[in-house]
């Protein structure tokens, strides 16, 4: 299954390692998307008539969808219909050399084709299969359709996000399936590091796409059990520090401050003129600034307001206090921090030439991750991955024509 697209082999921590992506749309593919990142061989598995839906997410360019580009990059591409008998066979193949399955389909799906963990981890014991599904395979809410707008509502984030008088807000893009990516690629790892101290053995990791946002959104659920309170939104400001906010600089931009240490709150109010307020009881601590906010704001609001971003974030550097700008897409692209530590790299696409794309997600000294090509079309590696467990190209033409690939 090695990657024919790649004439130098993965350099990443995973290299070596062989990862089946059976998921759609966001958080499976994103899971593999850094485990490929990171080194591992990925097969992308696509139903022949009915390909990712993901491709036909965001925006395209010539016809070409450009996310895709980014999130099935490091991955062949196959077409197999699951849903037949000899695609279940050709995928137990696949399955028996793989270390890991990344799955998304609904709970008792790749039951009913026979392809549980139970069936691929008998005749490939070291399999760890990563499933992604809204609610966890378990529970009333088990094998209801979810997707992340769903958790996002349900977690408590929609309830925080917004202005205070305003109605609960949804995210603008995919946030609870990109937080549970990351979280899949983290079990993974995990269950591989277990598989290596326990002698081999592989595991089923159940990953619901409520839980990580839950943990993201924070400690609501513990201050609902032990407070009996539920926390409101507070639009741009904090509950937990002050000021906190977004203010609009003289030339119309908007810049970010945070203060969550008391050390940059000092420093902030110092900065707009107002040291007074230190000598208050309240100030003490993030919490109880918090309860002052309108005023704080006020003072931090005033000064900026008279002043452009570029002098705003040049003072409270010096000054060694919390800025940050509002930035468009466009903006990171040229922004020095940025380009400096390449989070945004360029990688040569067969179809579109040179696109910048978010680098890999975090940077190692010793085994670095690599991008080593964008996403392909549908099935564009479906004859080389066929051929190397041993089908003839008699066998493949018959399987494309009974529309097995």
């Amino acid at each position: 299954m090695t990657d024919d697209t790649n004439e130098n082999p993965p350099a990443g921590p995973l290299r070596g390692l062989k990862v089946l992506d059976a998921s759609t749309i966001l958080a499976g593919p994103l899971a593999a998307q850094i485990l490929g990142d990171f080194g591992a061989e990925v097969i992308k598995i696509e139903h022949p008539g009915k390909p990712d839906g993901m491709r036909g997410h965001g925006l395209d360019k010539n016809g070409i969808p450009l996310w895709w580009k980014m999130i099935s990059r490091n991955k062949q591409a196959i077409t197999l219909n699951l849903n037949t008998a000899d695609g279940q066979a050709i995928f137990r193949e696949l399955a028996r050399e793989a270390d890991v399955v990344v799955e998304n389909f609904r709970p008792g799906t790749f039951e009913r084709w026979g392809l549980s963990y139970a069936e691929l981890s008998a005749a490939n014991p070291g399999l760890i299969m990563l499933r992604v599904t809204g609610f966890g395979q378990h529970g009333p809410y088990a094998k209801r359709p979810a997707f992340g707008t769903l958790v996002e509502s349900m977690s408590g984030f929609a309830h925080l996000t917004g202005q205070p008088d305003g109605p609960p807000t949804l995210p603008a893009f995919g946030l609870a399936d990109s937080i549970a990516g990351v979280a899949g690629s983290a079990a993974v790892s995990m269950a591989l590091l277990d598989r290596e101290r326990n002698g081999g053995a592989g595991q089923e990791i159940d990953l619901d796409l409520l839980t990580p946002i839950m943990t993201a959104v924070g400690p609501g659920v513990i201050y609902a059990d032990q407070l009996g309170i539920d926390q409101e939104r507070t639009g741009n400001r904090s509950q937990n520090n002050a000021p906190r906010n977004l203010y609009r600089t003289k030339d119309d931009h908007w810049v970010a401050i945070s203060t969550s240490a008391q050390a940059i709150a000092e420093r902030v109010m110092r900065i707009v003129g107002h040291p007074e307020v230190l000598d208050e009881e309240w100030f003490a601590t993030g919490r109880t600034r918090a309860q002052h906010a309108d005023l704080l704001d006020r003072y931090v609001g005033d000064w900026i307001r008279d002043r452009t971003r570029d002098e705003v974030t040049s003072v409270f550097e010096e000054a060694g206090a919390a800025v940050a700008p509002v930035y468009r897409p466009s903006d990171l692209l040229v922004d020095p921090q940025v380009v400096a530590t390449d989070m945004i790299t360029t990688v040569d696409d067969d179809e579109l030439g040179p696109m910048r794309m978010h680098n890999v997600m975090w940077r190692m000294g010793r085994t670095p991750g690599t991008i080593r090509h964008t996403g392909r079309p549908a099935g564009a590696d479906t004859d080389t991955v066929l051929t190397h467990l041993g089908h003839s190209p008699e066998d493949i033409d018959n399987l494309r024509l009974r529309g097995v690939i």
